[in-house]
């Protein structure tokens, strides 16, 4: 499943992808080495839609652990660091990180990333109340689909690194 992964990634790269199709179908900014992915993966397993033996969607699960091995990471979980949910420090909570989300091209609109999220919540619910992660704000699909399937926004801030703006968003899993 990690080279498929991979593979998506690959396809849907902000910079693989024109800018007329960005604003329609969103983009991935992080690519993630094989390593790295046998990593996460380790710690917890991400989850995958397949369509026969081709990965047609993803959602990487980076648990808080991965910071340290996964510096792409690091502005993110900084970000969580400094910021506080429902009167406390979102470090305090059981919590992790949709390391990023795709859905190829063919299987958008069908509410893919939407089953896969469930997928997550049933999976990870009983260890994490937060489901956390950033969408750039540039990627107003991914955005209102996160909305959609019950993210709140919590804050923006922006990655020089990147360029970019972003959206930090949370799905309480005990609402």
């Amino acid at each position: 499943h990690l080279r498929g992964i991979l593979a998506l990634q690959q396809a849907n790269l902000r910079q693989n992808v024109a800018p007329e199709q960005q604003v329609s179908d969103g983009f991935v900014t992080l690519q993630y080495t094989l390593a790295q992915m046998q990593q996460m993966h380790a710690l917890r397993p991400s989850v995958v839609a397949k369509d026969g033996d081709r990965v047609v969607g993803y959602v990487i699960t980076a648990a808080p652990e991965v910071r340290h091995f996964i510096p792409e990471l690091g502005n993110l979980f900084g970000q969580i660091d400094t910021l506080t949910y429902d009167g406390k420090s979102l470090s305090q909570y059981a919590y992790y990180v949709a390391g990023q989300v795709c859905v190829a091209d063919g299987y958008r609109g069908q509410r893919l990333l939407d089953q896969m999220y469930a997928h997550h919540r049933a999976t990870y619910a009983d260890r994490y109340r937060l489901f956390i992660t950033d969408i750039s704000n540039r990627n107003t699909r991914s955005l209102r689909v996160h909305e959609r399937v019950g993210f709140q926004q919590l804050a923006r801030f922006y990655e020089p690194d990147a360029g970019e703006e972003w959206v930090l968003v949370v799905w309480d899993w005990s609402l």
